[in-house]
């Protein structure tokens, strides 16, 4: 690739970032016959490089970054109320998430659930929390619900619409593509519920049923969080989005292109740029708009780096927003073991079937009356799925005795055959909404370096109690389920320590330019040519997982911006 013949194309659009943030802007801006260049840090794995290989996916940082060469630092509060920092080149606990072409999306389960109609307004809705810097959208449902939609039919998403009693409003009767196979443990679910009075309804998934174009349907691998999908089923950006935008030929796509630096020459105008090619040299790119989804926390780290005698504090950040409200997702995970002496020959058989998905999920409690106070307010989601077939990953977590000792020679043998032939854990994992607060947030350390000599992401990670308490309601009524449908060695954990995978906010939307980075349509106030696509924009993220969002809302402001092309 000549990166100088690259510096002298003035692009109509330059996109930072390559994930579901940044496909439905680089997808319909292509489409739409403008030139787009896509500056994705990460290399560009193709189809056939990915294997279900566990020492790659998920135990070696080959779609991430080596920590050694790109920290981060992790500020945490002590049980003495004071805030450690520290680098997780020490720790190993990294917030990076899918560095490469298509980003996360190429290794998400693809859980798509909507928001619902109050989520766009928990402020109005539930009233204020203390301590939480909680703010309705400025924009609302309704204006989301078409390109929810869109998203079901271009990324494609597999499920089936059951009325319930928080299902939000939709303008077609059911997802193009019917359900995914499900394992015989979902009908359990389903009647253990209906004995409670609870109703299960299917889980929607991001991965088609049937074959899509040149996109096979699922082959149900039995390995697919955390892995590249190797039948093209899974609705990552880089195959539903990026692979159409490309046969436009008007998608340039730039790997191993690392942004350190946009310029801005005026004080309204982001004109450059500025990355890193692979051999260390500093190119740039100069466009009419750019467009940043780099992913919650870079985004903000990139603009914090991004200072000029217009922005002294970082891009778009003269109000000092910028990294701050940081959200991620709330909740904790649980589960328990379903033994096959407990169950007839047959139903242990078809409880033992691989590949197929459990695909359930609880809204039953997606708003909860406080039992002091007896106002309502807001719940979350309880998704039920089988644990990770990962064989590395399960035999590590059982060498250890009830008493916590570490087992060896026979006695490891031994549980390690039971664990893996007597028995299969049913999992679930709890949503509820990371409400925003001062102590969550994004700044550069100002002594951690990465291998370029820039400035790291430093995230304080501070959460609300309000969401453990949401959380441990949630735990409840989910392990009342698991007993009910005859599981053993029931457990659940509430934690204040995010998934990493499931981060948003940092540069919040709003009206107000005095308490919000970006605009309605995610455009910085400040800025009359920058925009923030991934889940930087939202203010509260719901209690649902994000990508099914993020992706309907890139796919709104790309409508936004070709308007603006347009006039």
């Amino acid at each position: 690739m000549n990166y100088k013949d690259l510096s002298k194309i003035e692009f109509d659009i330059c996109v930072i970032g390559s994930g579901a943030g940044a496909g439905p802007v680089i997808y319909e801006l292509s489409k739409a016959g403008y030139k787009v260049v896509v500056l994705e840090k990460g290399p560009w794995f193709r189809t056939k490089d990915f294997s279900k290989d566990e020492l790659v996916a998920t135990r070696r940082s080959v779609y991430t970054p080596n920590l050694k060469d790109e920290p981060q630092v992790i500020e945490q509060e002590d049980v003495m109320g004071n805030w450690k920092a520290q680098s997780n080149y020490e720790t190993g606990n990294d917030f990076w998430n899918g560095n490469c072409v298509g980003g996360s999306s190429n290794f998400m389960s693809g859980y798509f659930s909507r928001l619902k109609p109050k989520d766009f307004k928990l402020l109005s809705a539930y009233g204020k929390i203390e301590g939480a810097n909680i703010s309705d959208w400025p924009i609302a449902y309704e204006d989301l619900e078409p390109y929810y939609t869109k998203v079901e039919h271009l990324i494609g998403v597999s499920g089936k619409v059951v009325k319930h009693k928080f299902l939000e409003p939709r303008s077609t009767p059911d997802f193009p593509y019917p359900p995914l196979k499900e394992n015989y443990v979902s009908q359990l679910i389903d009647k253990a519920a209906s004995d409670l009075n609870l109703q299960t309804i299917p889980l929607p998934r991001a991965i088609i049923s049937q074959n899509k174009g040149d996109r096979n349907a699922c082959y149900y691998s039995n390995y697919c969080g955390s892995y590249g999908c190797s039948s093209d089923a899974k609705g990552s950006s880089r195959v539903s989005l990026i692979r159409e935008a490309l046969k436009t030929g008007n998608c340039t796509v730039v790997p191993n292109a690392k942004v350190f630096y946009l310029e801005a020459d005026a004080p309204d105008k982001v004109s450059k740029a500025f990355y890193y090619t692979p051999e260390g040299a500093k190119e740039f790119i100069r466009a009419k708009i750019f467009v940043v989804a780099a992913q919650a926390v870079e985004t903000s780290r990139l603009l914090l780096m991004s200072k000029n005698k217009f922005f002294p504090n970082g891009l778009a950040n003269n109000n000092g927003q910028v990294g701050k409200n940081l959200i991620f997702s709330a909740g904790g995970v649980g589960g328990g073991d379903l033994f096959y002496k407990d169950f007839s020959e047959k139903i242990a058989k078809k409880l033992a079937e691989p590949g197929v998905f459990v695909n359930r999920t609880l809204q039953e409690f997606y708003e909860l009356q406080d039992p002091k106070s007896g106002k309502k307010m807001k719940g979350g989601t309880i998704d039920f799925l089988w644990e990770h077939a990962n064989p590395v990953s399960k035999a590590i977590r059982q060498k250890w005795d009830e008493n916590g000792n570490l087992l060896y020679g026979t006695r490891l043998q031994n549980k390690l055959y039971r664990y893996f032939n007597d028995l299969r854990k049913l999992k679930f994992e709890i949503f509820v909404d990371w409400l925003p607060t001062d102590n969550c947030y994004v700044s550069l350390d100002d002594k951690v370096k990465d291998k370029w000599g820039d400035p790291v992401a430093k995230i304080r990670i501070g959460h609300h109690p309000h969401d453990i308490k949401i959380g441990n309601i949630l735990a409840e009524k989910a392990e009342m389920l698991m007993k009910k449908l005859g599981a053993k060695n029931i457990y659940s954990g509430v934690s204040g320590y995010p998934p990493s995978n499931l981060q948003a906010g940092g540069c919040r939307f709003g009206n107000d330019p005095a308490t919000s980075v970006l605009d309605k349509n995610c455009k910085a106030h400040e800025l009359e040519n920058l925009y923030v696509t991934d889940g930087s924009f939202m203010p509260t993220g719901g209690s649902v997982t994000y990508t099914w969002t993020i992706y309907a809302n890139s796919f709104r402001v790309a409508d936004k911006i070709l308007e603006r092309l347009k006039r």
